[in-house]
């Protein structure tokens, strides 16, 4: 996957979806034409994928305006129907009313000890080459939080109830933010200079329905642009009614109760995942609250319980390290061959080869991506790329 970097100059949603859509069209169109090539491989006719993504967008438009009209403005200058920008954006909404795939992806690791020690991290994105041959770095000021109250914790019962806006906050609030997600997509995998980040791995339930769900990858955008702590972040996620399951896992660099969590989101509800006693998180793509377990929905065939253990054995190995050695002691003694480093097949079609396309961490003092375009190993062996 080749990266491209690139810092936005636009101070409203209005101008930086212009910015995108002027800057990268070809690249938004070849994603989009990807997309909706590969929902009909799936077995999903262009209606079925419309309605999902004229609904999605209509749920994200009541709960962040600003984050439609950014959507609208790309769409516009990119030269793209507005529903099929949409359906890029819903992906994770459209593709939850199919079977799942028989793999899973991604693998993350957060090591959050009490104290004033920054929690580290580093995740595995794991997906289709032919869908994102291109990935963006990006780094943009955010739009101001919207200041209507939302109660922590408690879920809106209505799509007009999730466009609250969120309690106000006394700290500075968010300034920046540096991000990695797919070209035309509003977010994914990030921090921002108030040292918190997000990881991003999904996961399937059987309540997903696809119809109606703010999309999971705006709700990782929102936290990235508005949260400076993990318990706001909560706030934020439980504030999204979610149609589609996928897990965002939330650390930051202050001395707090709460320094990372895994948010699990399905259909029915969010569940918090907390540090266990020596302070660590490891989640791949089956649910692990008690709460969620009834509907999962993860196939038997995935490597996700495989991927799970190999990354909980190497924890002793993995803290207080820089993110090159964290990426060498992730991978473990089986270097390319563990079971996180996926090698697509080229014996298989193309909507069944998986590569590890992004190796990620985060330096949260600096606001800064760690990263490279590969498996663990590759990070380790080629040094980090870091962008903020």
């Amino acid at each position: 996957m080749e990266i491209i970097t690139a810092t936005l100059t636009g101070a409203c949603p209005r101008e930086r979806g212009e910015e995108l859509g002027t800057r990268f069209g070809a690249e938004i169109r070849e994603a989009v034409d990807g997309y909706l090539g590969f929902f009909a491989v799936r077995g999903l006719a262009e209606a079925r994928v419309r309605e999902i993504a004229e609904s999605c967008f209509a749920a994200l438009r009541a709960w962040a305006p600003n984050l439609a009209d950014e959507l609208e403005a790309t769409a516009l200058a990119a030269e793209v129907p507005l529903w099929r920008l949409a359906a890029l954006n819903a992906r994770t909404e459209v593709l939850a009313v199919v079977e799942p795939d028989a793999e899973g992806e991604c693998s993350t690791a957060v090591f959050a000890p009490a104290g004033w020690a920054p929690p580290e991290s580093i995740q595995t994105w794991d997906w289709h080459e032919h869908l994102c041959r291109v990935g963006l770095v990006v780094s943009y000021a955010p739009d101001a939080p919207r200041r209507e109250a939302v109660a922590s914790g408690a879920a809106p019962a209505s799509a007009a109830s999730a466009a609250a806006p969120l309690t106000a906050r006394a700290s500075a609030g968010v300034g920046r933010v540096a991000m990695f997600t797919e070209l035309g997509v509003l977010g994914k995998i990030g921090v921002n200079d108030a040292g918190l980040a997000v990881h991003f791995n999904i996961l399937h339930h059987a309540s997903d329905r696809g119809v109606g769900g703010v999309p999971v990858h705006a709700i990782a955008r929102r936290v990235l642009d508005e949260a400076t702590t993990v318990d706001e972040a909560e706030a934020i996620i439980r504030s999204a009614r979610a149609s589609a399951s996928t897990v965002i896992t939330v650390l930051a660099r202050g001395e707090a109760e709460h320094r990372a969590a895994c948010f699990e989101i399905s259909s029915e509800r969010v569940a918090a995942v907390r540090p266990d006693a020596e302070g660590w998180l490891v989640h791949t793509n089956n649910f692990l609250a008690p709460e969620q377990l009834p509907g999962e929905a993860t196939r038997d065939a995935s490597t996700t319980y495989t991927r799970l253990a190999h990354v909980s054995a190497q924890r002793p190995r993995m803290a207080g390290l820089s993110i090159e050695q964290r990426a060498r002691e992730m991978a473990g003694e089986a270097g390319a061959l563990a079971p996180i480093c996926f090698r697509p097949d080229p014996s298989e079609p193309l909507h069944e080869q998986w590569s590890t396309l992004l190796t990620v961490g985060f330096d949260l003092v600096a606001g800064e991506l760690e990263y490279y375009p590969g498996s663990p190993v590759a990070l380790a062996e080629h040094g980090a790329r870091r962008f903020g």
